[in-house]
């Protein structure tokens, strides 16, 4: 695919990154002044983003060329390394800014109502924006180095955001965490642009794509591998998935914003970015699959055993971000397929996530769902919506999730032998345990006998908080149906990973829209017979099976990452603090202590007494004279 320089307002496209971050700037450096009427800054300046790339998007699909290029200055020049800072707009980057601007201006729009009482609220809105202008550079950015800038930013943003209640110790602690296990990540994304630069001398799409094939294997594998660990940290996916369901300690607009968004379908977009690189790598892919399948199955088992609503949808992120990363394994056959899920993904679970922030917001922030039940008459469009939401994520026939996720299903058995069965088997249990842990999620909120406690009064959200939750349940609904059969997102897509192959399929499309179908209604059968018909205790029962236990504790994820990584190194740290004490200071303390001893000691020897001086020359005399007859005699 050829890139053009960019016209007309595609030539203006800087202004899609240039409006949310001086937002950031002006709530940041304006202080209290800004209070009144800085959230509607914020949410203007991301509302104009998405028109600018709605429009850019319509000039975009008229090219004959439809990849346009917009040089900004020069970024690095040092020695060999020339790194020019520019923006690539072409139909993947087109996809993401309209995702991001177009959620993140509906959650602006919900946050305004969710923060309206908070103190903080106008360090909030800035931080929103430069989450938002950070993700805006990081897919529309020419090179792997404007990648990982934006990256970075988007890092800074998400724990800025997590912490934003930063006096309690949960929220101060869960973004520590997000930071510290994303920079686990970065270092092999970072260690992949080193590779690109040594061994490419570039750092850019065109340049890094253009000359890959020349590239040893192994080398492409282990830049293939680095990518893959970037990816893996920023979405939140195996080993380490830990830090995304601890990240629900910020405002729930933030968890809608990097789960639905933002920051977690970084990690798609850059193997997705990067195909070129992951077509010269079998090797590769094959871990991108395997990553992807692990993770869905931990984030459905884990979904089915948490009562806090919040970390059920966050581990259903991980999920879902797991059969994304399974379609883009898949090579060619798939890119299209997982960036399509990402697209829904994208409509219902901003609505789930901003429902359960209207849940919470009637509950007085109450996250068990232990204590809810019987919300659906209190909170009607609440209700409705969220049960848009919950349909398109476990798949129910046409609606968004039905669409999406039967291609990559079908995409998995198509890759055919034992290795399609077991991926296309793995991703069919993972929609069954979906349906099973969301409709216990819907059963336990929505229905059943009220639990809520004394002085707990339920009451639906403002219109400001349910118009942005009705926008996201109508795209829930319809999203999948446009982008798969409507306006396919594969044609859309053809001019960055090619024209799809006509797949041979192994288990026909129909058999498979069936059987997952049969599975999902076999979850919601199974979440009815153990929930719905049960009365719901307001404890989480204690003695349960290992199975439900493991479940509870994460699949020991934490104790995991605890015993091989941080207790390792604090045993290190304090080795090498007493090594420090006793050996290096010891040495040094004890060879001062002995000199500063032995000279007290001698000056003890200066008494002034002049028969004491004449005693000393005698004793020396006679020591003297015993070693020359000894010397001698010998």
């Amino acid at each position: 695919m050829e890139t053009i320089p960019a016209t007309g307002l595609l030539g203006a496209s800087w202004l899609l990154i240039a409006l949310p971050l001086a937002g950031a700037a002006v709530l940041l450096l304006g202080g209290r002044r800004t209070d009144r009427w800085g959230h509607l800054l914020a949410t203007g300046t991301v509302t104009a983003a998405f028109v600018i790339g709605l429009l850019c998007t319509f000039q975009l699909g008229g090219l004959d060329e439809p990849s346009a290029s917009v040089d900004l200055f020069t970024f690095i020049q040092t020695g060999n390394l020339d790194v020019e800072a520019g923006l690539l707009f072409d139909p993947l980057s087109a996809v993401f800014v309209l995702l991001i601007t177009g959620v993140g201006a509906l959650i602006h729009v919900y946050s305004i109502g969710y923060m309206a009482h908070d103190p903080g609220r106008r360090r909030f809105f800035a931080y929103l924006n430069l989450f938002v202008a950070a993700m805006l550079l990081l897919v529309l950015g020419n090179s792997y180095v404007a990648l990982y800038v934006g990256w970075e930013g988007v890092g800074l943003a998400s724990y800025l955001l997590i912490a934003f209640w930063y006096t309690r110790p949960a929220a101060a602690t869960a973004a520590k965490k997000a930071f510290i296990m994303n920079r686990v990540g970065d270092v092999g994304l970072a260690l992949a642009i080193f590779i690109m630069f040594a061994q490419l001398g570039t750092t850019s799409y065109a340049g890094v794509f253009g000359e890959v094939g020349l590239l040893a294997g192994g080398t492409v594998t282990a830049l293939g591998l680095l990518l893959l660990l970037g990816a893996c940290g920023k979405s939140g996916q195996f080993p380490l998935q830990a830090w995304l369901p601890d990240a629900m300690e910020g405002p729930t607009p933030v968890s809608a914003l990097i789960h639905a968004a933002t920051m977690v379908t970084a990690g798609v977009y850059l193997i997705a970015r990067s195909a070129p690189v992951f077509d010269e790598t079998p090797t590769a892919r094959t871990v991108v699959l395997v990553v992807g399948a692990v993770t869905l199955m931990i984030g459905a088992i884990v979904g089915c055993a948490y009562d806090d609503i919040k970390k059920v949808l966050a581990y259903s992120t991980v999920s879902q971000i797991g059969y994304m990363f399974l379609a883009v394994g898949l090579g060619p056959v798939g890119y299209a397929a997982g960036i399509a899920h990402l697209l829904a993904h994208g409509f219902f679970k901003a609505g789930l996530f901003l429902g359960a922030g209207s849940v919470m917001h009637a509950m007085h922030d109450q996250v068990d769902m232990r204590r809810y039940g019987g919300l659906a008459k209190k909170l009607p469009v609440t209700f409705a919506t969220f049960g848009l939401g919950y349909l398109a994520l476990i798949g129910f026939p046409f609606l968004s999730g039905y669409w999406t996720k039967d291609a990559i299903i079908e995409a998995a058995f198509d890759r055919g032998g034992t290795s399609g069965w077991l991926l296309g088997g793995v991703a069919v249990l993972g929609a069954g345990l979906t349906a099973f842990y969301m409709t216990r999620l819907v059963l336990m909120t929505f229905f059943g006998r009220a639990r809520w406690e004394d002085g707990v009064h339920p009451h639906e959200s403002p219109p400001v908080m349910t118009a942005p939750m009705v926008v996201l349940a109508i795209g829930s609904v319809a999203a999948g149906f446009l982008i798969v059969e409507a306006f396919p997102l594969t044609e859309w897509l053809e001019p960055v990973f090619g024209e799809p192959e006509e797949a041979a399929h192994v288990v026909a499309p129909l058999t498979v829209s069936i059987g997952l179908t049969v599975v999902m209604l076999l979850g919601v059968a199974a979440a009815w017979l153990f929930v719905g018909r049960r009365e719901v205790p307001t404890t989480a029962p204690a003695r349960v099976s290992p199975v439900v236990v493991a479940a509870r504790r994460a699949l020991y994820a934490d104790t995991v990452n605890e015993s091989l990584f941080m207790r390792p190194g604090m045993w290190l740290t304090r080795a090498l603090v007493w090594l420090d004490n006793r050996g290096v200071d010891g040495v040094v303390n004890g060879t001062a202590a002995a000199l500063g001893g032995s000279s007290s000691r001698l000056g003890r020897a200066q008494t002034g007494f002049v028969r004491s001086y004449a005693l000393g020359m005698l004793g020396g005399a006679v020591l003297i004279a015993g070693a020359l007859l000894a010397v001698t005699t010998a």
